[in-house]
């Protein structure tokens, strides 16, 4: 199953234009099914939307605001860690947000969608031949657009993304968002915290099951690794046995290459698909290599007049207790 979501992950990212020369015959394969499969989603989507338009399915008003946290394409657009912003902001200014994660029927106050910087839209088409959930056209419900991991592409493409939502809807307020490291923990002991000049000049296997490896790993780069090696799982993955046993084989074959012990660093989002109980567990099979998890927080990025107290603001005008809505993939 792992691997036959990666040949489709592989796809949904493949311009159709490329599909001859970079996909294998397994993958061309299967486009042909996935694109009936794709066809038949899209014309599910209006259907649904027109049974809510003619009351038939009805979305629940709470008696706070609501603020939606989604996308339009499966995984690795920062919904996570912009829930979290949003909680902290809230719980700072004494405001106690409750947070859902499966409610869709919800009315919802405020729709703010975010979008991979890195990979925005695939190849356009609707899952499961292309990564998107709905067409772009559905940004005309959002109220707010959040470009994450902005900090990782050139201006160039912060404005091809920015042009192709103004195309939709030109008055869409746009905000970009990094996701910066702030430190390591132990897995061995959660209430050690290490600087991230820890890993300079030592070999790092990333470890990884989140929806964009690829930026987790170049910010991994950043922090100064020797060598950095990578091993991805589709997003949400539950690690099993065979899974620590891949992860124990490579990093054997990276301490013979480079003659150094390498440490394993994972994401916050590994301890949550796991869940906090099991993740001791798993992680002490990698004895005796060091298992750290990069912790970071979500950053509002100025941009052309966007700030972070803008974006504040953008939020405040609807009310000041809140729940926030995470959509799930």
């Amino acid at each position: 199953m792992e691997k036959m979501r990666k040949l489709v992950n592989q796809i949904a990212y493949t311009p159709p234009q490329e599909r001859l020369r970079t996909l294998s015959p397994l993958q061309l394969s299967l486009i042909p099914l996935l694109s009936l499969a794709s066809t038949l989603y899209g014309f599910a989507l209006p259907i649904r939307h027109r049974f809510y338009q003619l009351g038939l399915l009805h979305k629940h008003r709470l008696p706070v605001p609501v603020i939606s946290v989604g996308n339009l394409t499966w995984g690795g657009n920062g919904k996570t860690p912009m829930v979290e912003f949003l909680a902290v902001w809230l719980a700072n200014a004494g405001i106690s947000p409750l947070i859902l994660t499966r409610h869709i029927s919800l009315w919802r106050n405020v729709e703010i969608v975010m979008v991979n910087a890195m990979i925005p839209w695939g190849n356009h088409q609707l899952i499961p031949l292309g990564p998107l959930r709905e067409p772009l056209a559905a940004l005309t419900r959002a109220d707010i657009v959040v470009i994450h991991h902005a900090d990782l592409v050139s201006e160039k493409d912060i404005d091809a993304i920015a042009s192709e939502i103004r195309k939709v809807k030109k008055s869409l307020p746009i905000f970009l968002s990094t996701l910066a490291p702030l430190y390591f923990l132990k897995a061995g002991n959660m209430s050690c915290k290490l600087v991230l000049m820890n890993i300079r000049n030592t070999l790092v296997l990333c470890v990884s099951a989140i929806g964009s490896a690829d930026s987790f790993v170049e910010r991994i780069k950043k922090l100064g690794p020797a060598y950095v090696d990578r091993l991805d799982f589709s997003d949400h993955h539950s690690f099993q046995a065979k899974d620590i046993d891949m992860i124990k084989t490579r990093l054997r074959n990276l301490q013979s290459e480079f003659a150094m012990k390498p440490f394993v660093v994972v994401t916050e989002k590994f301890l949550i698909c796991q869940d906090y109980d099991r993740s001791p567990e798993i992680l002490k099979y990698l004895d005796p290599h060091e298992v750290l998890i990069l912790c970071s927080s979500l950053q509002i990025l100025p941009h052309k007049g966007n700030t972070e107290d803008s974006f504040k603001k953008c939020l405040a005008a609807f009310g000041n207790e809140f729940v926030i809505f995470k959509r799930c993939d």
